[in-house]
């Protein structure tokens, strides 16, 4: 990387005594870089149909590795002293302007170790901006300025909002992860640009923004929009985001895919999030909190039109599942547990992790919602992983086109008029005070919503239960005073072996759908195991 840059004030020195000729030319001159960044180079032309041009001709070459070894200063942080390095408020992108959005950049150290290129596009122009040190408090961290080189590069950035310059309200940073917060603050669950082979048993690939375009919004405007070059082994990618900042963040996506070879499983709008504990699930039973989760479901709404929840779990083994469908409505890892003491926690705040609800723009066609549920006894790892996979095949020389909106919420923004799905538990089945001859589990699923406040007393509400192998019994539905909603329950029998049941569950009144469907799946423990559970 070369440093031709410059800084504003001596490009203002240089304006100063600029010839009589230079004044009068009729071109325009090239706007002032903004204060607080060095950009470098002559001004690039830029729009998203060139990135997408950049994409495709990376494509067609072999891929070439982005980065180098960081400085040894920078290999051996710990994650204290690369916390304790702050970026300075003044040295914002956009700092001076009067505008709604400013740009902090993120130090490289700890887990951090690939530098990104950043850019800044105004009028259709783009030039790059340059890491400098003296952007950077080290006070704290135990590196000097002069142990990092000026041209080492950025890990990633922070989208800041006017309502409060202090708090960050959308970061960009790792591979291709991205998070952003609704109206609590609270930073949570992430979305990756792309998933390559993810929850197969070969290595999963991770797909890298190698570079970032950060766009000069118009004043007083909400939207701020960037680029980013997408690269790895397998493709190249371009792809646009457009920011609307409120209680509801919005994020409106286009990618633009172009393989360097076939893909086995691609990752559309890839959700991470993080499961360990929670109502339905006390695999990991030696924490004080009663729930620890970053989300507790996915939700799905079906290109058929049904609405699907399906609780996470920790599992003792590797989970895949996708579920089927065509050109489907919106999905996505969802937080619905709200109540503070569901979680106790008062430290990382569970019970106010945003949403993100996954909505695209135009038909995907055929293909299925997946769910990787990963096992994990610590709550600092992603074990939860939701995407959409097509099911053509991905094959190299082929552009292919994707667009979603993402909605960074405490809500659903689009809601059903059914009844939802409130709780999940379950436990050991049978009859209280009579001998268990055999093994049975029992599931109690809680329902709120919708018109369930308006069925009269003796309003005939029948559960409608499926399972894909064993037998159901004990089944009931009767109202739940305490929750203004309805609780379903009922026995599984699996059969003699341990193969995961896959179970569908939704209350229906005169052959009518009152609610959601619940999906799950249970894996029953070993013949020889189930024996601890009889009298």
């Amino acid at each position: 990387m070369h440093r031709r840059g410059f800084l504003r004030a001596s490009g203002s020195s240089m304006a100063a005594f600029a010839p009589w000729p230079w004044v009068f030319n009729r071109h325009k001159r090239p706007a002032p870089p903004p204060k607080g960044v060095t950009l470098t180079g002559k001004p690039q032309p830029f729009s998203y149909a060139s990135l997408k041009g950049l994409a495709r001709s990376m494509a067609l070459g072999p891929y070439a590795e982005h980065f180098k070894p960081l400085p040894p200063a920078l290999q051996h942080l710990t994650w204290d002293q690369w916390e304790s390095i702050t970026f300075k408020p003044d040295r914002a992108l956009w700092y001076e302007d009067d505008l709604f959005y400013r740009i902090r950049f993120d130090h490289l150290g700890y887990t951090f170790s690939k530098p990104v290129r950043m850019y800044m596009v105004e009028s259709g122009q783009s030039r790059e901006i340059l890491f400098d040190p003296t952007m950077f408090d080290y006070s704290k961290s135990g590196l000097k300025p002069a142990q990092v080189p000026r041209n080492v590069g950025f890990s990633g950035f922070n989208v800041l909002f006017h309502t409060d310059w202090r708090t960050d309200r959308a970061v960009f940073q790792g591979a291709s992860y991205f998070r952003a917060v609704d109206g609590d603050g609270q930073y949570g669950m992430s979305q990756r640009g792309l998933a390559i082979d993810t929850g197969m048993s070969q290595p999963e690939e991770f797909p890298d923004f190698v570079k970032f375009y950060l766009e000069k919004p118009a004043k007083e405007s909400t939207l701020l929009t960037l680029y980013a070059l997408l690269d790895s082994p397998s493709v190249a990618g371009a792809y646009r985001l457009v920011i609307d900042v409120a209680n509801t963040l919005v994020m409106d996506v286009d990618a633009a895919l172009y393989p360097r070879r076939q893909i086995q499983r691609l990752g559309i709008a890839p959700g991470t999030s993080m499961f360990l504990v929670g109502e339905n699930d006390h695999r990991v039973d030696d924490d004080w909190r009663p729930q620890i989760h970053d989300s507790d479901g996915l939700q799905m709404h079906t290109g058929a039109g049904e609405w699907i929840w399906r609780p996470l779990v920790n599992p003792r083994v590797v989970r895949v599942n996708t579920y089927v469908d065509e050109n489907p409505r919106g999905f996505g890892l969802m937080q619905r547990e709200r109540r503070f003491s569901a979680y106790q926690d008062d430290g990382v705040w569970y019970n106010k992790r945003p949403d993100c609800w996954v909505q695209p723009k135009a038909p995907w066609g055929k293909g299925g919602v997946m769910l990787v549920e990963i096992p994990t006894i610590d709550e600092t790892m992603d074990n939860i992983v939701a995407f959409w996979n097509p099911a053509e095949q991905i094959v190299p020389g082929r552009e292919y086109l994707y667009g979603y909106r993402l909605y960074w919420c405490r809500q659903n923004p689009f809601k059903s008029h059914l009844a939802y799905v409130r709780a999940t538990r379950d436990g050991i089945g049978g009859v209280v005070g009579q001998p268990r001859t055999y093994f049975s589990w029992r599931f109690v699923v809680d329902f709120v919503g919708g018109d369930l406040e308006m069925l009269g007393p003796d309003a005939k509400v029948a559960p409608v239960i499926t399972t894909s192998s064993g037998r159901v019994q004990i089944t009931s539905a009767r109202p739940l005073l305490p929750i203004k909603g309805w609780r379903a329950m009922f026995d599984l029998v699996p059969d003699a072996g341990d193969q995961p049941i896959d179970l569908r569950l939704y209350l229906s009144l005169d052959g009518q759908a009152l609610t959601e469907t619940w999906m799950y799946q249970y894996t029953p423990p070993p013949p020889a195991e189930r024996q601890q559970y009889l009298d």
